[in-house]
C-alpha cells in the first residue's frame, strides 16, 4: 500500500528541551495505571504550554515560508460550480467495472487515488498551518506568526479573488450520481481548529487581525447560518453516526466565536439528549464506528470529534460528568478506548482495511477527558504518542491538532 505522506518540519526536539522533560516525568506508570483503570489526580503542574512550545515554534516557523494557496488557485474540471466554490469527490467510490463509464459504485473503507482531492488538501494545510501560527504568536508574541496567520484568513475568507463560498453545495460528489452531498459537510471539519485560532487572535488582540476581523467572521457567520438552516446542513446533523457528531463540533466551535448563543444552547442539548444516547453504547463502545470497515480508526476520530465538542460546550465539567440512566458517557466512551490506544494489539474487533499500522496519533479526547476528569494515565498516554503524524489520511482524521487553541470551558 503506496502511504501518501505530507511534509513535517525538522526534527523534534532535543530530548533535553522542558517538554520532553515533562513528557519522562509523566510517563512514569502509564501500563499499571491504565490496567488498574482508576482516577487518580492529574500530574501537578500539567504544564501544557511547556509541552508544546518546541513543537509549536517548530512548526510555525517553518509555516512561515509557505504562502497562502486558496481552491481559487485549484481548477476543479468536474465541478458544476465556480473557482470559489468548494469541490470534492466521494472517497469511497469507484469506476464500475461492469460499466467502466456508468455511474461509480461504493467500496466501503477504501479510498479512490483517482478522486479529486485538490480543493480538501488546501483545505487541510490551511487547517494544519493557520492555528499553528496562532498557537506560536500565543506562546511567543513574536508578530511575524500572527501576520501570517491573517494573511491565511484575508485569503480565504476575505480577498474577493482568492475567498471561498461560505457553503458546501458540491462537496464529496459521486461521479455519474451527483454533484454534491450533505455528508460532504464532514470536509470543513478541516477549519474547527482556524475557528478556535481566530477567537483566540479576536480576544487576545493579535497585530494584524483588526484589518480582517468584519470580513473572516462575517464568513464564519454565513457559513453557521448556512450550517444550520439549508437542507443538506440539516440533513448532516440528523446523520446517526460520526457525520452527526462533526456537525456538532463544527457547529459549537463556529458559534462560539460569532457569539451565537442559541445555536451553543442547542448544541449542548443535542449532545446530551441524542448523540450521546444513541452513538455510545452502555460499556463506551461506538456500535456504528465499530460496524465500519475501518473500526478502529473510525472509533478514535469520533471519540475525538465528540471530545472537541465536549471541551467547548461542557460548563464547569458538567457535560464531562454527564451520564445517562444506563451509564453512556463520553467519560466511558475514552476508558473504553483508552486500552486499546495504549496497546493496540489488544484490540478484540476486525483490524482497519487502510491506514490500520499508522494509529494510534496523540488523540486529543485522551487530554481533554484527562484534564477534566482528572485522569493522569490518560495524560501520560496522550504524551506517549505521536503529535505530528505524516500520513496524509491520517493528517485528516485528526483535525484537532493544537490543544492550546482549546482552552478549558
Amino acid at each position: 500500500m503506496r502511504k501518501h505522506r505530507l511534509s513535517r518540519p525538522a526534527a523534534r526536539a532535543p530530548s533535553g528541551s522542558c517538554g520532553m522533560m515533562a513528557r519522562r516525568e509523566l510517563l512514569v506508570g502509564t501500563a499499571c495505571l491504565i490496567l488498574a483503570g482508576r482516577a487518580i489526580a492529574a500530574p501537578a503542574p500539567f504544564d501544557l504550554a511547556a509541552i508544546e512550545r518546541a513543537r509549536v515554534l517548530r512548526a510555525g516557523s517553518a509555516f512561515l515560508a509557505h504562502a497562502p494557496r486558496t481552491i481559487a488557485a485549484i481548477p476543479a474540471p468536474r465541478s458544476p460550480g465556480t473557482r470559489h466554490d468548494y469541490y470534492s469527490e466521494g472517497d469511497y467510490w469507484w469506476p464500475d467495472p461492469a460499466s467502466p463509464s456508468g455511474p461509480y459504485i461504493r467500496r466501503d473503507g477504501f479510498s479512490n487515488p483517482a478522486k479529486f482531492d485538490g480543493h480538501r488538501d488546501a483545505l487541510i494545510r490551511f487547517g494544519v498551518e493557520m492555528p499553528a501560527l496562532t498557537a506560536a504568536w500565543l506562546l511567543s508574541k513574536d508578530a511575524r506568526y500572527a501576520h501570517h496567520a491573517v494573511a491565511h484568513l484575508k485569503a480565504w475568507f476575505v480577498d474577493p479573488a482568492t475567498r471561498m463560498a461560505p457553503d458546501l453545495a458540491h462537496a464529496q460528489a459521486i461521479i455519474g450520481v451527483n454533484t454534491g452531498r450533505a455528508i460532504g459537510i464532514i470536509d470543513t471539519l478541516q477549519i474547527v481548529e482556524v475557528a478556535r485560532a481566530v477567537e483566540l487572535l479576536g480576544r487576545a488582540h493579535a497585530p494584524g487581525y483588526a484589518a480582517v476581523r468584519r470580513g473572516v467572521e462575517g464568513w464564519f457567520r454565513d457559513y453557521l447560518t448556512w450550517l444550520t438552516t439549508s437542507p443538506a446542513g440539516r440533513e448532516e446533523r440528523d446523520q446517526a453516526n460520526n457525520h452527526g457528531s462533526c456537525w456538532l463540533l463544527q457547529a459549537a466551535a463556529f458559534a462560539s466565536l460569532v457569539g451565537d448563543a442559541t445555536v451553543l444552547d442547542a448544541a449542548r442539548t443535542r449532545l446530551t439528549e441524542t448523540i450521546i444516547p444513541h452513538q455510545i453504547a452502555p460499556d463506551g463502545s461506538q456500535p456504528l464506528e465499530l460496524a465500519r470497515t475501518k473500526p478502529y480508526s473510525y472509533s478514535l476520530f469520533n471519540l475525538d470529534v465528540l471530545a472537541g465538542a465536549c471541551r467547548l460546550l461542557s460548563r464547569d465539567n458538567d457535560l464531562w460528568r454527564f451520564t445517562t440512566a444506563d451509564g453512556r458517557g463520553i467519560g466511558k466512551a475514552i476508558a473504553f478506548m483508552a486500552p486499546f490506544i495504549h496497546e493496540k494489539g489488544a484490540w478484540p474487533y476486525a483490524k482497519d482495511v487502510e491506514y490500520f499500522d499508522d494509529l494510534p496519533v496523540r488523540q486529543p479526547s485522551l487530554l481533554f477527558g484527562g484534564e477534566a476528569l482528572g485522569r493522569a494515565d490518560w495524560l501520560t498516554l496522550w504524551l506517549s504518542l505521536d503529535a505530528d503524524p505524516v500520513v496524509a489520511e491520517v493528517v485528516r482524521n485528526f483535525p484537532i491538532r493544537q490543544p492550546l487553541l482549546w482552552p478549558i470551558a
